[in-house]
């Protein structure tokens, strides 16, 4: 771990962890380190995130204890309808493509976030990321072999070839890489705000680029559109309180998977032994087979999020779970109604206050299309809707689909602690993972961050996968009760990179921690070796 009186930023880039320590020094609160450093990741790792995505926070205020929490996750263009969309031939949605591009929610993200928690000037916080645009920096290995896999879906875009491929390949490990017109639209938010980006000369690039491709994005859908504050969603697992965001994401399936392993012994079973590991994807299959039928944008429909993380209703669904054998029919329960490639980065500043935040374009470089004269990728978060129309995630206009991407924040006693994994639909059950090991096997957090891990992204069935750090007798021990194992690596990306940070209210001191699955550190802020820092 990195364990400092200062402040510390966790990312999945070393270059932009480096950024947002900057800014900490410079006397800027944990909410600018968090922008600086996303805004610099949106550069250096451009194939995971930037401008064209959507983003999650959670913020923990030392001072009062209050969770603050954004949703700026962007909703369908007005004109993007399943009748269209089969009109064009479509009978599943596109996963890339203009027709995968939902509004990007990160902008407006960034500015709420801002108003309400930063104390730089918004330009400073923009200065990292211009700066790396402008001059390069040399792309690092685990960002390299992502770009390298996507050389196909760049090539089909104009801007796309011209401008992340060079000679119709993907730049190698150590090339300096620059994105001078990601810099232009990165300077016009710097000087002008967010409106450059829904209002502005940015706005009207989006809007050419995409009439260009057939496109069904409006002035108004960037104009009108507003991240929104929400209310966490939590629960208590073994002392701790785990808090997690509500729908439109998949966050409420950590925490139904957190209420299941709480009625087991976890505990007392050998951490990443086959008996835990059996009750973990058990309990993964129960809390996914809900998660894919009911979770969508809750303002278009009710989602049961009261009923599905209840304990009652996670007893119910625990006599489900077989202890010598795998379920491959896992259906969705009936929870009672109760009224009422991605990056992931954490900060916590010298006060000790907590950001949690996640950023993504979704799938690699996103739909795939770059926008004119800008630079940057447009997400294809539409690829997440469902063609049905009876289907609570179906697509319709304005609507946010069903998102992959989950902050998270926990806390006990004097211990607050911000983390997240990223990859996909890996993220809820390696979040579940991840506080098991904290809680039931007392791991610290570059422990628990580096532990062998399962994912499963399908949903039915009795395939898992497995990193291959699992021992052999492990592993038969889980094919024995019925689990299909396919082996990715002692490290891998597959299961999602992710970081955490601490705050010990009683001692100040924070602690930090990144994972080897990415190419990232956790950075602390500079002492003030030569003076004090700016305020």
């Amino acid at each position: 771990m990195v364990i400092s009186g200062r402040g510390i930023v966790a990312t999945s880039q070393t270059l932009a962890s480096q950024a947002g320590a900057q800014i900490l020094a410079r006397g800027g609160s944990a909410i600018d380190a968090a922008i600086a450093a996303n805004a610099a990741l949106g550069v250096v790792e451009p194939e995971s995130n930037g401008m064209g995505g959507d983003l999650f926070a959670i913020y923990w205020d030392a001072k009062t204890g209050k969770l603050s929490a954004i949703n700026a996750s962007g909703w369908a263009p007005t004109g993007l309808t399943i009748d269209f969309l089969k009109s064009q031939g479509e009978t599943k949605m596109p996963q890339e493509g203009v027709h995968s591009v939902t509004v990007p929610g990160c902008v407006d993200g960034w500015d709420k976030l801002h108003k309400r928690f930063g104390k730089l000037p918004w330009s400073d916080l923009f200065q990292p990321a211009i700066y790396f645009a402008d001059h390069g920096y040399p792309v690092t290995e685990m960002i390299g072999a992502a770009w390298k896999t996507e050389e196909e879906k760049l090539g089909k875009d104009q801007n796309g070839k011209r401008i992340f491929l060079h000679e119709g390949r993907a730049p190698k490990v150590g090339d300096v890489f620059r994105d001078p017109e990601m810099a232009a639209a990165l300077k016009l938010v710097a000087s002008q705000g967010a409106p450059a980006f829904y209002k502005g000369a940015i706005a009207k690039a989006i809007l050419k680029t995409s009439e260009r491709l057939g496109g069904k994005m409006t002035a108004a859908d960037l104009a009108e559109f507003q991240a929104e504050w929400v209310e966490p969603i939590s629960t208590d697992y073994h002392g701790w309180k785990v808090y997690e965001l509500p729908p439109n994401g998949q966050g409420i399936a950590a925490i139904q998977m957190l209420n299941l392993f709480s009625l087991f012994p976890l505990a007392d079973y050998p951490p990443r032994g086959f008996e835990e590991l059996h009750l973990q994807i058990e309990a993964q299959k129960l809390a996914y087979s809900d998660l894919q039928r009911y979770v969508a944008d809750p303002k278009f429909g009710k989602v049961p999020v009261e009923g599905m993380i209840s304990m009652d209703y996670a007893r119910e669904r625990a006599k489900l779970i077989d202890p010598v054998r795998a379920r491959c029919d896992v259906t969705p329960g009936q929870p009672p109604v109760v009224q009422g490639d991605t990056i992931y980065l954490s900060v916590v500043d010298r006060e000790g206050n907590i950001v949690s935040l996640i950023q993504s374009l979704y799938q690699h470089f996103g739909s795939g299309v770059v926008v004119d004269e800008y630079g940057f990728a447009m997400q294809n978060r539409g690829g997440l809707f469902e063609m049905d129309a009876g289907h609570p995630n179906a697509l319709a206009p304005r609507k946010r689909p069903f998102h992959t991407i989950i902050p998270a924040f926990m806390e006990k006693g004097s211990l607050h602690m911000g983390f997240g994994i990223m990859g996909g639909l890996n993220q809820a059950q390696a979040h579940a993972q991840f506080v098991s090991n904290v809680v039931d096997h007392g791991m610290n957090i570059q422990m628990a961050l580096e532990a062998p891990r399962f994912t499963k992204k399908t949903f039915g069935g009795c395939d898992v996968s497995v990193e291959s750090r699992f021992p052999l007798e492990v592993r038969e021990a889980l094919m024995a009760r019925g689990h299909q194992l396919e082996l990715v690596g002692d490290f891998s990306s597959f299961m999602g990179g992710g970081q955490a940070v601490v705050h010990d209210s009683s001692t100040g001191v924070n602690w930090g921690a990144s994972d080897p699955r990415k190419d990232g550190a956790a950075v602390p802020e500079p002492e003030p070796y030569f003076g004090a820092p700016k305020k």
